[in-house]
């Protein structure tokens, strides 16, 4: 007689089952826009999804209904993670950062009947309600002064509830893209893919949680499903700490006060800290691990925080990947790296988690698998269970027949696996049949210190085809020049990729998500002309 295993359907429920039963009394703290703070843990945190999931069958949602969240990290937006999937709904987390257009097609498009939001948002919300044509119910996370208060809604019912259970390719959350060209498109994840997503983030090369772990997600939790980090922060039982504010101040009293460990979020968020603490003269907060992703980071940064103990985890990824691609922890030999040398591998993209591949193709035909030498630079693809196939409501595969997605980004892959991103495949340079990476110009200059932020696009040259040029944000009080700049550049970089101009302004334009628009950058010096 063969031997075989037990049915255990892979659903999002049994991620929060599990962080009540084995780790119910660690903390959730959350400390709220006004100053206020609450603390509950997993236990409470699965109490409250429970009435949750009661409370949207009350309104007469049904499995496969979307409820949308426009709200920043709490305690009651994790609830709702796991109360919408627990009632078989579908949870569309909402960037309030998007434009009112690209908010009205996101939410109609996916066809939304309920939204949670934050007080902070009132004003989106009676801006868009009436453009807003499928929601039929309005919840507030914090206030009950507009419509009804979450507490009191779900406060309403005894959490006497069973999960609803189905199959496990079954939706559970959808994140938008961005959308710098056309509409944002749809990444619907799955409960199986996102268990498994979770799962991998757990991994010693990733997120390396343990239940002594203590987050505080800087990352939103509407930003690519908030890295993954409240579902594998449910799996070992670790305290959060949430922000609903992104305040440097804020987030340092938070880090020393409730003694985290771990934090996560992009470059900006760092360098705001940075700033924050040599003001006030005070040392970075003593984290154990730092994930650092959505663009890459500049390698100053992770030197000052690989100086102050903190493991660097420099990560890739995209909404379309849920979005762990890969992440960078120490390697085997790390001991025996000297710190230059550890810096150096930091620096990188890290390597793919298991679940996912990677390769790089010919930038001229994208047909071509290049090798996987250290040198050759091609389109990055990437294939595996938590990788999109189809964009929500699209009629063609986003992936080949063989599974490949082009991310869109261009890079170089180390014999040992490691990632190494030099540009967007938009964005990359091509001088006189020579690739030039944008990407390694910005970081190298934004590492003098009197460069703020920088972004590097190719404009139209009449001999080279496109040249580099450096537009560049001063820090508060420089008087960096022009040559102090190339001075800086000069060692770092190859004498034919130094710009052929650099361009102080006082600003340079972001996408919703907090990265830099090129498009938008092209497109205000679209009259902009290099001499040949």
């Amino acid at each position: 007689m063969l031997g075989a295993m037990q049915d255990w359907t892979m659903r999002i429920t049994h991620v929060i089952d599990h962080a009540a039963r084995e780790a119910g009394m660690r903390e959730i703290v959350t400390r709220w826009a006004d100053g206020s703070e609450t603390r509950t843990n997993w236990a409470g945190i699965r109490a409250d999804a429970l009435k949750m999931a009661q409370a949207l069958q009350a309104l007469g949602l049904r499995k496969g209904d979307k409820v949308a969240s426009l709200a920043m990290n709490h305690s009651r937006h994790l609830v709702s993670w796991y109360g919408v999937a627990g009632m078989g709904g579908v949870l569309h987390t909402v960037n309030p950062r998007l434009f009112d257009d690209q908010l009205e097609y996101i939410v109609n498009h996916a066809e939304d009947k309920v939204l949670c939001y934050d007080a902070a948002f009132q004003p989106i919300v009676d801006r868009m309600k009436e453009r807003w044509t499928t929601v039929e119910h309005y919840i507030c996370y914090d206030s009950g002064e507009h419509s009804p208060a979450f507490e009191d809604w779900i406060g309403e019912h005894d959490g006497d509830f069973e999960w609803v259970t189905g199959a496990e390719t079954d939706p559970c959350m959808i994140c938008y893209t961005s959308g710098t060209t056309g509409n944002p498109k749809g990444v619907q994840y799955e409960h199986r893919s996102t268990l498994m997503h979770a799962l991998a983030g757990l991994q010693p090369a990733a997120f390396n949680f343990s239940s002594a772990s203590c987050m505080l997600p800087v990352v939103p939790m509407f930003h690519a499903a908030s890295w993954g980090l409240p579902y594998a922060g449910a799996m070992a039982g670790i305290k959060f700490v949430f922000s609903a504010v992104n305040d440097p101040a804020v987030l340092h009293d938070l880090m020393i006060r409730e003694k985290v460990t771990d934090s996560a979020g992009v470059p900006t968020v760092w360098l705001a800290h940075f700033q924050y603490c040599d003001k006030e003269g005070i040392d970075l907060p003593p984290l154990k691990a730092a994930t650092i992703g959505g663009s890459a980071c500049p390698r100053f940064m992770i030197e000052r925080l690989m100086k102050n103990g903190t493991r660097v985890q420099h990560a890739w990824g995209m909404t379309e990947t849920s979005p762990i691609g890969t992440v960078g922890g120490p390697t085997w030999d790390w001991d025996e790296l000297s710190f230059e040398e550890k810096v150096d591998k930091t620096a990188m993209q890290g390597r793919p988690v298991f679940g996912v591949e990677l390769r790089i193709v010919d930038l001229d035909d994208m047909m071509t698998e290049l090798p996987r030498d250290g040198k050759t630079s091609g389109a990055l693809q990437i294939r595996g269970p938590w990788i999109i196939k189809r964009y929500l409501k699209a009629e063609q595969d986003a992936a080949n027949q063989d599974g490949w997605f082009d991310t869109g980004d261009v890079g170089i892959i180390h014999p040992d696996g490691t990632l190494q991103l030099t540009d967007r495949t938009k964005d990359v340079i091509k001088s006189g049949g020579e690739w030039i990476s944008s990407v390694e110009l910005e970081n190298a200059a934004v590492g003098h210190s009197g460069v703020a932020e920088a972004a590097c696009v190719g404009m139209p040259h009449p001999k080279w085809d496109e040249r580099p040029v450096l537009f560049v944000v001063k820090g508060e009080g420089s008087d960096v020049t022009k040559e102090d700049i190339l001075k800086h550049l000069e060692p770092q970089i190859a004498k034919w990729w130094m710009p052929d101009a650099i361009e102080f302004v006082d600003e340079i334009p972001h996408t919703a998500t907090g990265k830099i628009s090129k498009k938008d950058l092209r497109d205000r010096f679209a009259d902009y002309k290099l001499e040949g």
